[in-house]
């Protein structure tokens, strides 16, 4: 027999659920019973399941070999093995799968989703006349001939395509396209004779909505100014909300108001940063999509997967191709608008590609000032590139690009005061859309929570480098981080506010939101943290002026080249890396791979075409 598993990494919780199979049937083989202690942890670790043939990847140990293993686990009455399409046993508490082993929640979660997704993009579509909306394309794209990044593709491909996948990492125009893409689906809609379409603008975190929402404002202002309908511009939705806000939640309960029984009222559903959505809340949002609507999905694959289990947006990207390419029949449904012959019918697709041609990955340029020139390396870091990524840092010519080889605490002497130097101002702040605007010009990530280069320890240094060791707790100037959803505040994890001292001497602390500024007394704020360093997961969906990219002395499973590619695409204007080279070598050497079996669930449709939602 194989020896135990080792504790290290293994929870209690883990331990408690095998535990409880024993209990329940003391005949059980222990090849089972160690399977279902890694499928549980597997989903801590962000997995949607276990991988038979390499349990080496979640854990280290002593493990059956793959076949031995399977042939265990069928022979069990705690596990189920139904075919792809069909639900599994309720009463099986582990479900057996093309090697891959879920908790039964987990594997429905994507079988369900494999469904509606699949059940969303054969959808008919309500095209019209594309013709008589060249005159307005031409105007929102008058390069659409000449479009190498893909604007004009993705727009046009959304007159045609009730899911639409736009990707493309930062720069490439993800929001100018989608602003454009939906005035054309409210002029087309106009066209079709309907009232304009009920659109929801949503995101994974309050602060990434808040960003899309400034963003589509921006958008519809400049195209106002260019001479756009000022009627279609008007139709654009201004706000966004969270995705949890947008379902409905229940207090005290797993459940959203809305559902694949009670569908939202919307008739297109835009989720922005997409790549941050776990596998559970993915599914729930597509359930509760409406028959007849459009869902489409914005995002960057190359950045870190969701903290929670599943890395839905790469399964997606998985199974709808390149996005450099779009099927035949599908360009020649779009050459009435981007002056191709047309020729073919779009629907002539195969049916055993059910997402094919449903995804534009936008490629021509990124969003940089003049002062930072992060290209290079942001690309460098994308492909996994070390030996090109160091060369790039170590030759000093990017501008704007800091590379601090030999210092791995960004508060040593020789950083001290460039790092702090823009939160000093915060000290001195007296308004409260001064702080919050001064609160994005610097943040320090980190890819650890805990420990010395960990987000809490770094805080705490700051903040007494900052305001000392006899400091009060919400002194004046102090970033906090929102670390727990609060509907009843109108507050949501990843929100950051500033805390200043009123002319009484109370402290308040203040986030912006779309009707403003508000303040809220310290003591009734939801869970919260400081915020002048945080990880580079808490970090995604914003963006600030001056990024400190920190990564630990020794190698950890942590790293990877998503993290170091969102890490320093969170810059806007000045990179500063602290980072051994063998560290950053081995951190891009790693990808941050998601056990999952959905990508091969979008790619091969059910035998039966019963893809509707399990209610």
């Amino acid at each position: 027999m194989s020896a135990p598993v080792p504790e290290r990494g293994v929870r209690a919780v883990d331990r408690a659920f095998a535990a409880a199979l024993r209990r329940l049937d003391p005949a059980t083989d222990p090849q089972v019973l160690r399977a279902a202690e890694l499928a549980s942890l597997a989903v801590s670790a962000g997995h949607a399941g276990l991988d038979l043939r390499r349990p080496q990847a979640l854990l280290d140990g002593d493990w059956p070999p793959p076949a031995a293993w399977r042939e265990a686990l069928r022979a069990s009455p705690w596990i189920a093995a139904p075919a792809p399409d069909a639900e599994a046993d309720p009463q099986a508490p582990l479900v057996l799968e093309r090697d891959l082993l879920y908790l039964r929640r987990y594997r429905e979660y994507e079988r369900r989703l494999a469904a509606r997704l699949r059940a969303i993009a054969r959808q008919p579509a309500r095209a019209g006349d594309l013709a008589a909306l060249a005159p307005l394309f031409a105007q929102l794209f008058p390069q659409a001939r000449g479009d190498d990044g893909g604007q004009a593709r993705a727009a046009a491909l959304a007159l045609l395509r009730p899911l639409l996948l736009v990707t493309g990492g930062p720069g490439t125009g993800k929001t100018t396209t989608l602003a454009r893409l939906l005035v054309l689906l409210i002029a087309q809609r106009r066209r079709l004779g309907g009232a304009p379409p009920r659109i929801a603008l949503a995101a994974p975190t309050g602060r990434a909505a808040e960003r899309i929402a400034q963003s589509l404002q921006q958008a519809a202002a400049q195209l106002r100014a260019a001479g756009v309908d000022p009627a279609l511009c008007e139709a654009l939705p201004l706000q966004a909300r969270t995705l949890h806000r947008l379902l409905g939640p229940i207090p005290d309960r797993p459940r959203f108001r809305h559902d694949a029984a009670h569908p939202l009222p919307y008739d297109v559903v835009v989720v922005d940063e997409a790549s941050m959505v776990d596998l559970p809340l993915m599914c729930k949002l597509a359930e509760a999509v409406p028959d007849g609507a459009a869902l489409v999905l914005v995002g960057d694959p190359d950045q870190l997967p969701s903290v929670e289990a599943g890395d839905v947006l790469a399964a997606i990207v998985a199974a709808s191709g390149d996005g450099a390419t779009l099927p035949a029949a599908v360009e020649a449904a779009l050459a009435p608008l981007l002056g191709a012959p047309a020729t073919g019918d779009l629907f002539a697709a195969a049916e055993d590609a059910p997402l094919a041609g449903h995804r534009v990955h936008l490629r021509r340029g990124w969003r940089q000032s003049s002062a930072l020139e992060l290209a290079p390396l942001a690309d460098a870091a994308r492909t996994g590139d070390g030996e090109r990524a160091l060369a790039l840092l170590q030759s000093g010519t990017l501008r704007g690009v800091h590379y601090h080889a030999g210092i791995h605490d960004p508060l040593a002497p020789a950083l001290r005061e460039a790092l702090l130097a823009p939160w000093r101002a915060l000290l001195a702040a007296e308004d409260a859309e001064q702080a919050l605007a001064l609160a994005g010009r610097a943040r320090l990530l980190t890819a650890l929570r805990e420990g010395p280069w960990g987000a809490a320890q770094l805080n705490a240094r700051i903040e007494e480098a900052l305001a000392g060791a006899q400091r009060e707790p919400y002194f004046h100037g102090r970033l906090l981080l929102v670390t727990e959803n609060s509907y009843r505040h109108g507050l949501f994890n990843g929100d950051v506010g500033v805390c200043l001292r009123d002319p009484g001497g109370a402290p308040v602390v203040w986030f912006a939101g779309a009707e403003g500024v508000r303040g809220f007394h310290p003591a009734a704020l939801p869970a919260h943290a400081g915020a002048f360093a945080m990880t580079v997961h808490k970090a995604q969906g914003s963006e600030f002026d001056a990024v400190w990219l920190l990564l630990p002395r020794q190698d950890a499973r942590t790293l990877s080249r998503e993290l170091v590619y969102t890490g320093l695409t969170r810059a806007r204007e000045a990179l500063h890396l602290c980072a051994g080279e063998a560290v950053l070598r081995a951190a891009l050497a790693r990808r941050a791979e998601r056990v999952s079996g959905l990508a091969w669930r979008l790619r091969e449709p059910p035998a039966d075409a019963a893809a509707g939602a399990v209610r």
